[in-house]
């Protein structure tokens, strides 16, 4: 008994939870904290939402929240690593980071997570524990993530101009032949292009088991080789004749509305709905799914080990989890972001979305490798 309680003094000690902290002392050490949020900045929706969020955390908790914009989260977790090699375990300069996939992998190898500390959160309750929330990317969370939203690869068309648009990949191909400069994809390794060639391989592989497996432990030419033969052909006809690709989703459906070309790309299926709103696209735009289904996953909230303000973290993260919060950010008309509560704990629109049907992710390690083979042979 005394070895298992020292074992669990260790575990606690490591991950840097101090378990005796009630929640009223949590936030109490919170006030006056900075917590510096490294998070995605290709969004004015997502952006004014965050500001929205630093405003109230502000006012109910004294905690203010910074969002330092980031094109890749990896940025992040260089950063991270960085200093982890040079021991500065305390006083970093990384709050709160959105993440999942890879750089959860990444940060969990490399032991850079604070935690567990998600099911002491208040908020915790309202989560819907049916969604796929104890893994991420097949990577168990263990506690040291916090489910913010779900996601879906989707397109955006324009019924007005296109009432029937390609239904998968195949016939997407065949549409591009068809109709020239209509048809793009962002530039992996941003988010959104590498979940394009994500989605684009299963359909092109009829999802091969080993997509599912790390990806040294399959064939990863044989596998991806009709990847690139559907790429070669593709960007024949592509937008720019694949010379040149959208920087992400927000320039996509810039493009979309400009009438350059025909599909834009989200990974959120109601951002149809926040864009019309804002007057970013027109009312006879909507969203649609492949047929076989949207590449699909939960996004999270993390907070690295040796960050300078954990316990404003942890007050930001709770807040973030909250119905209020969470309503407003599953508004149709503010940022439309799925919610991870229970629908009985949300108000207005956010309560009435509708997912497509999902296509589970690849295992993380797909992602680099993918990301590095497009880069050799279309990076230039």
């Amino acid at each position: 008994m005394k070895k298992w309680l020292l074992l669990l003094n260790s575990l606690i000690f490591s991950f840097g939870v101090n378990a005796t902290d009630t929640w009223k002392e949590v936030e109490q050490k919170a006030k006056g904290q900075t917590v510096y949020f490294h998070a995605w900045g290709g969004s004015q929706e997502i952006n004014n939402y965050l500001r929205w969020a630093d405003k109230e955390l502000q006012r109910d908790y004294g905690v203010t929240l910074k969002h330092v914009k980031v094109a890749d989260i990896a940025e992040s977790t260089s950063r991270l690593i960085a200093e982890k090699t040079v021991g500065k375990n305390e006083g970093g300069s990384v709050d709160m980071v959105w993440i999942n996939g890879e750089n959860f992998k990444s940060m969990k190898n490399s032991q850079l997570l604070f935690g567990p500390f998600v099911d002491r959160l208040p908020s915790w309750k309202y989560v819907d524990k049916s969604l796929p929330i104890d893994s991420d990317f097949s990577e168990p969370t263990l506690g040291l993530e916090a489910p913010w939203g779900v996601g879906q690869l989707v397109f955006i068309h324009d019924k007005a101009t296109l009432n029937n648009p390609p239904q998968s990949f195949s016939e997407l191909l065949s549409y591009s032949k068809a109709f020239p400069n209509r048809i793009t994809y962002p530039k992996p390794p941003e988010f959104h292009g590498t979940s394009f060639l994500k989605a684009l391989l299963i359909e092109l592989t009829n999802n091969n088991p080993q997509l599912m497996k790390p990806v040294e432990n399959a064939n990863f030419a044989e596998v991806t080789k009709p990847l690139w033969a559907y790429l070669d052909e593709l960007h024949q006809t592509a937008w720019r004749k694949g010379k040149q690709f959208p920087s992400g989703s927000a320039q996509s459906i810039q493009l979309l509305d400009d009438g350059q070309i025909d599909l834009a790309i989200t990974f959120n299926p109601n951002e149809v709905f926040s864009a019309q709103a804002n007057g970013k696209l027109v009312e006879t735009t909507e969203a649609y799914a492949m047929e076989a289904g949207a590449l699909s996953n939960i996004h999270f909230l993390a907070i690295p080990w040796n960050a300078s303000a954990k316990e404003g973290a942890q007050v930001a993260i709770n807040f973030l989890l909250s119905p209020k919060a969470q309503s407003r950010k599953g508004d149709l008309s503010i940022w439309g972001d799925p919610s991870v509560l229970e629908s009985q704990y949300l108000m207005g629109s956010a309560k009435n979305t509708t997912l497509f049907k999902s296509l589970a992710e690849p295992h993380p390690s797909w992602q680099v490798a993918l990301e590095k083979e497009w880069l050799v042979r279309y990076g230039n």
